[in-house]
């Protein structure tokens, strides 16, 4: 747990902007991403210290607004907050966003709008910090490694953003254990679930990894992966220049088809997909399953310097478990070939731990303007935290993984 030691005061003040066009792109990166691309270690445990996260960085925002998908239209007005120390120039940056809804945040909070709303208050506007329609962990106060003034600064800022803009609340989402503790003592209340991760300490290829699992799983994973390509698919692995418009085609006809079944109205439009396959190509890994010359399903994936991050899946055939190899089974294998430490394959999804991905704790923080309604909201998640944490023992004793005595 960090503490927040006091630090001399420094004159700094809080201002937001519309937009990362308004922030210069090297400044917002070296907060982002200290030491990209050269990606030199950084002391465990100090806050801003990270490998590379390409969610965080002014390209990939940019691209999420030079697309229109977060815009005042779609409910995700851009409103990042800066902490800006004049001639000295910005000591912390948060994207931050003015949400009208709860949708595409991965961390469920209707319960408390409808709570709001059954006795008359006003839930929205409230003001998410996080990175949009992308559930997995990253830094959310971006300050120079160790500099725990001005995250703790940030933190603070949000709230007084969210008084002045009469907004109900503030919620960090998806972040790091650290960040989480930082913001706590400063007044956020804490919240956990659980994700799904591939751990990787070391193996030397996918077949050493399934030697890890009891045999009765092994064989299962096996027959899986053999179904899965029974009919003549192909699986190839695009990315930087190999990735054309006419891939990002074909996987838009499978986004879209999963995100109109999932959401209804899918968050991303086809303009973003080029954008950030003209400006992310080589940190965007696209595994794609053909058949007789058509590709028929798809995984987008981005590539960090330790994690491999899993984030849309989609097919225009159905093909028995043709989800779970592209997904899990291609992603771990290309991790453990390109020596990642990690595959996140995004939110839910319990189906993922016999395929072995363990659960993993994921951390939010919570500012909620209105002291009547932070006690309700406090009680209940205290029983929520030790609930989720229960239910991520439950789920480790039922790894795929052999015991000693196997």
């Amino acid at each position: 747990m960090l503490n927040n030691p006091s630090a001399p005061v420094r004159p700094a003040t809080i201002r937001t902007v519309r937009s990362v066009a308004e922030v210069d792109r090297a400044v917002w990166d070296a907060l982002a991403n200290p030491g990209w691309p050269s990606d030199a270690p950084r002391a465990a445990g100090s806050v801003g210290a990270a490998p590379y996260n390409p969610f965080l960085s002014w390209d990939f925002l940019d691209c999420l607004e030079q697309s229109g998908s977060t815009s005042r239209k779609t409910g995700w007005t851009p409103s990042h907050i800066l902490l800006d120390e004049g001639t000295a120039g910005l000591a912390g940056i948060m994207p931050a966003y003015v949400k009208t809804h709860s949708m595409g945040e991965y961390v469920f909070d209707h319960g408390w709008a409808e709570a709001y709303q059954r006795n008359g208050a006003r839930y929205y506007p409230k003001l998410q910090c996080s990175v949009p329609f992308t559930p997995a962990t990253g830094r959310r106060l971006l300050v120079r490694p160790g500099d725990v003034g001005a995250a703790g600064a940030l933190a603070e800022g949000a709230t007084s953003v969210a008084t002045a803009g009469q907004m109900s609340s503030v919620h960090i989402t998806f972040m790091p254990e650290d960040e989480w503790d930082l913001c706590a003592s400063v007044g956020y209340l804490k919240r956990t679930d659980a994700q799904f991760h591939f751990e990787n300490p070391g193996y030397r290829d996918f077949e050493d990894f399934l030697s890890a699992f009891a045999s009765r799983k092994r064989k299962a994973v096996h027959r899986e992966r053999r179904e899965a390509l029974a009919n003549g698919i192909e699986v190839d692995f695009l990315t930087g220049p190999s990735i054309t418009e006419a891939a990002w085609d074909a996987f838009f006809a499978f986004y879209m088809d999963t995100g109109s079944r999932k959401w209804g109205s899918p968050y991303l439009n086809r303009r973003f997909f080029s954008l950030v396959g003209e400006r992310m190509a080589d940190r965007i890994l696209l595994i794609m399953a053909r058949r007789e010359g058509r590709y028929v399903a798809g995984a987008l994936n981005f590539i960090g310097s330790e994690t491999l991050f899993g984030r849309y899946w989609g097919a225009v055939e159905h093909h028995p478990f043709l989800h779970f190899e592209v997904c899990y089974y291609q992603a771990i294998d290309w991790a453990i070939t390109h020596r990642l430490k990690r595959v996140e394959a995004g939110a839910q999804g319990e189906h993922k731990l016999a395929r072995g991905y363990m659960p993993t704790p994921t951390y939010s923080a919570h500012w909620i303007a209105d002291p009547r309604y932070r006690q309700a909201i406090a009680a209940y998640l205290l029983r929520e935290r030790e609930q989720a944490a229960m239910d991520v023992e439950m789920l480790a004793g039922h790894a795929p993984f052999r015991h000693e005595q196997d």
